[in-house]
């Protein structure tokens, strides 16, 4: 589906409204290059058989939601250079212009308050809505994410080598190949996904949407929001839980400590042998603790959906 919110077109599901009394909204946002797809149909259900209304959505530049490529490519290694003086860096748009897209979905489909579920990139969106409009949230729960905060330890070198890399060619074999070797370098160790099974998603999702210069303007939008989101998360007064791997490669559980010290009262769960993924055998130990503080924060659902 798609509607149209802040101002762009956003596609969008919507899982459980039921035509019952209303569910609390429990919005889903995903994290850099991610699809709404990417969301394990586990965690989803569970999350519906639990009552919740589930959003999830792709966000701007990736998917079937509004691409931006009027705005053109980015430099990244410029950009990089400019993070690493400290220069102030110009994104084409921002992760506070994309929790904008989030608010904005939720008006568009008449959604007062919803607990918000933010992984990776989405953790930072998360935080950003935090922050923006913390009357909308019921609680906020970040996943493998980062506060942005400077001197936080950075990808393996591992990673940051697979990052540089791009598919041999734009044969849809090779592009597979390349994500199947990126998500093996940041999967989760004690969690293997089947690499059939590995392969049949990506290639799913390829031929969904296949929009990798978006992938790079989002990347822009994180870098040239780090430190300024750190230190705005002191604000925010919400029920949040912070859920992170401990054998997470791309942002190590260190990132997720740090954002749990600086969101007031957070509770933060360690996930032993999580990499940066959502396998499903991550799923079976992130849904629980997630039930039972959302149950814990459910608040009234009158005014929480439509």
């Amino acid at each position: 589906m798609q509607i149209r919110a802040n101002g762009i077109d956003i596609a969008f599901e919507d899982s459980g409204p039921g035509t019952g009394a209303p569910r609390p909204v429990v919005l889903l946002v995903m994290g850099l290059g991610m699809q709404l797809v990417a969301w394990p149909p586990a965690m989803v259900q569970a999350l519906v058989d639990a009552g919740y209304r589930v959003i999830r959505h792709d966000n701007r530049d990736i998917g079937l939601s509004q691409h931006f490529d009027h705005l053109g490519p980015p430099n990244l290694l410029w950009t990089m250079v400019k993070y690493k003086l400290r220069a102030g860096i110009r994104p084409p748009y921002s992760l506070a212009d994309m929790a904008q897209d989030a608010l904005g979905l939720l008006d568009a489909l008449q959604v007062e308050r919803a607990h918000v579920v933010g992984v990776s990139m989405g953790g930072m969106i998360a935080q950003r809505m935090a922050i923006a409009a913390p009357q909308r949230l019921l609680s906020l729960t970040s996943i493998m994410s980062s506060s942005g905060a400077r001197g936080l330890p950075e990808a393996t070198p591992a990673v940051r080598r697979v990052l540089m890399r791009s598919p041999a060619s734009p044969a849809l074999e090779d592009i597979v190949a390349h994500y199947v070797q990126l998500y093996r370098t940041i999967g989760s160790p004690a969690y293997p996904i089947p690499e059939a099974d590995m392969r049949q998603r990506i290639e799913a999702s390829i031929r969904r949407s296949f929009h990798p210069v978006g992938t790079m303007r989002q990347m822009v939008a994180i870098v040239a929001d780090t430190h300024h989101r750190a230190q705005a998360l002191a604000s925010v007064r919400l029920p949040a839980l912070v859920l992170h791997g401990r054998a997470d490669p791309l942002v190590p559980f260190a990132c997720g400590e740090d954002t749990a010290r600086r969101l007031h009262g957070a509770e933060l769960v360690g996930i032993d042998g999580m990499g940066h993924d959502l396998a499903p055998g991550v799923v079976e130990r992130l849904v629980p603790p997630m039930l039972q503080f959302l149950a814990a924060n459910r608040g009234s659902a009158k005014g929480a959906g439509a």
